[in-house]
C-alpha cells in the first residue's frame, strides 16, 4: 500500500510542479547573496524608477534600489515566515484538536465553542483587530495570523480523532494501561496528521498572502526591509509611470501561492485516492 501511495504522489503533476517551484524559491532565498546583483537596501537616486535593463534586470524603485535584488531577498522573509506561521498554527491546532476529541465531554464542548466563536469572524479581520491592540510589526502580525489560523486545524484534527477514538488499537492501548498522553502522542496524532497535510500547504500559501496584505497596509514588515507586500505598497504610487515596481513582486507572490496551492490540491487528491483504495480493499 505504501508503494502505491508513493506512486500516486510521484505521478501527480500538481505535486511535482508545486514542489519544484517551492524548492526553487527556497534555493533562491538561501543563495540570495550570490544571486542578487546589488545590495537590496543600496540607493542610487540617479537611476530611480528606471525600467528593466542589464544593470537592473527588474528596474529600480523610487529610491533607486534594485527591484530584482529586493524580490530575491523578499523570498528570504516571506517564505520562511509564512511556513513558520502555518507550522506553529498546525502544532497548536493539532494538539488542541486531538486532546479535545480524545477527552470529549465538557472539555470538548468548551474548546469547540471557542473555535466556533473564532471561526465566526473573518480571519483577516480578526487579525487586524489583534494588530490594532498589539501594534504593527512583523512579530505581532505573525502572532495575529497564528491566533486565527490554529482553529481550522483544531477542528479537522478533532473530527479525525472522533473517527478513530474508539478503534481497536486505541482500546487495546487503554487496556494495557497506557496514559492518555502516551496514547495521544504515539497512536492518535500519527493517524490524524495525514488529512491535515493538504490544509497545511494551502495554509502556508494563505499565510504568505495574508502577511503580504498586512505589510501592504503598513501593519506587517516595516521599511526598508525588502518584502513583497511592502514592495507592492511602495509601487502602487507609481503604477502608471513605473509598473514594474508592482509587476515583479506580484509575480513572485502569485507564483509562490500557486505552488503551495498546487501541492496542497495534489496531496489532497492523492490521500482521497488512498482512502478509496483502502475502502475497496476492506470490501474484498
Amino acid at each position: 500500500m505504501t508503494d502505491e501511495i508513493s506512486d500516486i504522489l510521484k505521478g501527480d503533476r500538481r505535486i511535482i510542479i508545486g514542489s519544484t517551484i517551492i524548492c526553487t524559491i527556497f534555493l533562491v532565498a538561501v543563495f540570495a547573496p550570490l544571486i542578487a546583483p546589488h545590495d537590496p537596501l543600496a540607493q542610487n537616486l540617479e537611476r530611480r524608477l528606471s525600467p528593466p535593463s542589464s544593470e537592473y534586470p527588474m528596474g529600480a524603485d523610487n529610491l533607486g534600489r534594485c527591484v530584482f535584488s529586493r524580490v530575491i531577498y523578499g523570498a528570504r522573509l516571506s517564505l520562511p515566515i509564512g511556513m513558520a506561521i502555518t507550522g506553529t498554527a498546525l502544532v497548536i491546532g493539532a494538539l488542541i484538536g486531538a486532546i479535545s476529541g480524545f477527552l470529549g465531554g465538557r472539555c470538548d464542548e468548551f474548546v469547540m465553542r471557542i473555535v466556533d466563536v473564532l471561526l465566526a469572524f473573518p480571519g483577516l479581520i480578526l487579525a487586524l483587530v489583534i494588530i490594532a491592540v498589539m501594534g504593527p510589526g512583523i512579530l505581532n502580525a505573525s502572532f495575529a495570523l497564528v491566533a486565527v489560523g490554529w482553529t481550522g486545524f483544531a477542528r479537522m484534527v478533532r473530527a479525525s480523532t472522533l473517527a478513530i477514538r474508539d478503534a481497536e488499537f486505541m482500546e487495546g492501548a487503554k487496556a494495557l494501561g497506557a496514559s492518555d498522553f502516551y496514547i495521544i502522542r504515539r497512536h492518535l496524532l500519527p493517524n490524524v496528521i495525514a488529512p491535515v497535510l493538504p490544509m497545511a500547504f494551502l495554509g502556508a500559501g494563505y499565510s504568505i498572502l495574508a502577511l503580504a496584505g498586512l505589510s501592504f497596509l503598513g501593519l506587517g514588515v516595516r521599511p526598508p526591509t525588502p518584502e513583497w507586500g511592502l514592495m507592492l505598497s511602495d509601487g502602487r504610487l507609481f503604477m502608471r509611470s513605473a509598473p514594474h515596481l508592482m509587476i515583479f513582486p506580484g509575480i513572485a507572490l502569485s507564483m509562490t501561492i500557486l505552488a503551495f496551492n498546487l501541492a496542497g490540491d495534489g496531496i489532497r487528491d492523492a490521500l482521497d485516492t488512498k482512502s478509496r483504495m483502502t475502502d475497496e480493499a476492506l470490501r474484498r
